[in-house]
């Protein structure tokens, strides 16, 4: 006998294999509008499972926040989920017994997101609608409970300033992007300043409907789906349109050690790489892939971690952002090792931008991803990532539709080209935190543990 479970996996499986078997819509079918007030909509309706899955974002994120209060839009966001009006400080329902998900969500440089999961039956669904209506529109900021957030976030602050991981994030951002709000990360002092006046002026300027946008995917019509989306944020202050920063400031060349008494150096290797929607991305994508995305297939595994056991893991990403993210390559090696680590990793980079991929290379990363493409959208929440990704960085409706023909079709000149426009040696920042607890040379041969 098929248990409940198991019902709610096939159809969700059966839902996914028929939305991507379609020549026709190898992704998702999204629907847009706008409300009155301006917030963006982006729909997908999805019958399968009695469930809806709904999504928030606003431009109220760490980009927003003004010099010497990095931390507000964080420490707004999770006050607005502690609850709002007369709902604040209230007992969760007993386990079992909530229709809905409880509302969560989080906060980064670019937005700021409360989303829900609830049954589609109206009055399951009405109900939590309602609370995420009242959780964006009508916080309260208790003077205690912003005092209480204040000082958790700071013991996790302190706390992580003593952690080697913590320290090479902060000062790679810092030193990646030197004029720009994605270099400024919260502190014990910055926290410190912030007062409930802060929060409530930074609520009321960016949770607005004009810097909202709102997706929804599951078993609900295109009316319903307007009305859920209008009960949320069509209370809200119509607002200002946000303006869009630019990050132009390319870093010059450094390298910054950071003393710490770990036996492993951590080490971050980068500059600023693209922001969201630029026309290099899949060639980037790919390439990205081949160099340093793709796991033990990767080249920097196999030079750093196969050929010479420095690391266990090494990588590299880019994070396209609403603005131009970052471009990094990150591993951890023994403190006697970290030198060498670093010149095998230059001079791989140096071949890849020189060289870039080989064609067996090419075929093999492509076939990867295509064949992968499914697990992005194996899921509900997967699907309203996605939703909310194009929403809320402008990418082309038909962005699903496309990608694998996209990745299809890079060549391996036009990886090159744009490594050669996005990655330069003349802008590279590293960054080494600790080793110093390893005072011993080490082998070779020896992998870094």
């Amino acid at each position: 006998m098929i248990s409940p479970r198991q019902r709610f996996g096939l159809a969700l499986a059966l839902t996914v294999a028929t939305l991507l078997s379609s020549p026709a819509r190898a992704g998702l079918a999204i629907q847009h509008w706008t409300t009155p007030g301006g917030a963006r909509v982006f729909f997908v309706e999805s019958r399968a499972l009695p469930i809806v899955d709904v999504q928030v974002d606003f431009r109220a994120a760490g980009t927003e926040v003004p010099a010497g209060k990095a931390g507000l839009a964080g420490l707004t966001r999770s006050l607005l989920e502690g609850g709002g009006g007369s709902l604040f400080g209230a007992p969760p329902p007993p386990r079992g017994a909530a229709p809905a998900a409880p509302p969560r969500g989080g906060a980064d440089m670019d937005r700021a997101s409360l989303s829900l999961r609830t049954l589609s039956s109206v009055t399951e669904r009405d109900g939590a609608v309602d609370l995420l209506a009242t959780l964006i529109g009508k916080p309260t900021f208790p003077a205690a409970a912003v005092e209480r957030e204040k000082s958790r976030l700071v013991a996790g602050l302190k706390e992580a300033e003593t952690q080697p991981d913590s320290i090479l994030a902060r000062r790679f951002a810092a030193a990646v992007f030197p004029d720009h709000p994605y270099g400024r990360t919260p502190t014990v002092d910055t926290v410190g300043a912030i007062g409930r006046d802060d929060l409530a002026d930074f609520h009321r300027r960016n949770y607005t409907s004009a810097r909202a946008t709102v997706s929804i995917v599951g078993d609900v019509s295109r009316a319903e789906a307007e009305a859920i989306a209008n009960r949320l944020v069509g209370d809200l202050p119509v607002g200002e349109a946000p303006v869009a920063s630019v990050n132009t400031t390319l870093p010059a060349r450094q390298e910054i050690r950071v003393p710490h008494p770990s036996a492993q150096a951590h080490i971050a290797v980068g500059q600023p790489g693209i922001r969201r929607g630029d026309p290099d991305f899949f060639p980037l994508f790919v390439g990205n892939y081949i160099l340093g995305g793709g796991g033990f297939v990767s080249r920097l595994t196999g030079e750093v971690r196969e050929k010479r056991g420095y690391a266990y893991s090494v990588y590299s990403y880019f994070a396209p952002q609403r603005d131009v993210g970052p471009f990094q390559i990150g591993l951890q090696t023994k403190g006697s090792q970290a030198d060498d680590a670093l010149k095998v990793v230059g001079a791989t980079l140096d071949e890849f931008l020189a060289k870039g991929p080989t064609e067996a290379e090419l075929k093999a990363a492509k076939d990867n991803l295509i064949n992968g493409f499914a697990l992005r959208l194996d899921s509900n929440r997967k699907m309203l990532d996605q939703v909310a990704a194009i929403g809320s960085f402008g990418l082309p409706l038909d962005y699903l539709d496309t990608w694998r023909d996209k990745v299809r079709a890079v060549t391996a000149q036009q990886i090159r080209d744009a490594f050669r426009r996005h990655v330069s040696q003349d802008n590279l920042v590293t960054v080494v935190v600790g080793g110093d607890g390893d005072k011993t040379a080490a082998p070779k041969n020896g992998a870094a543990r």
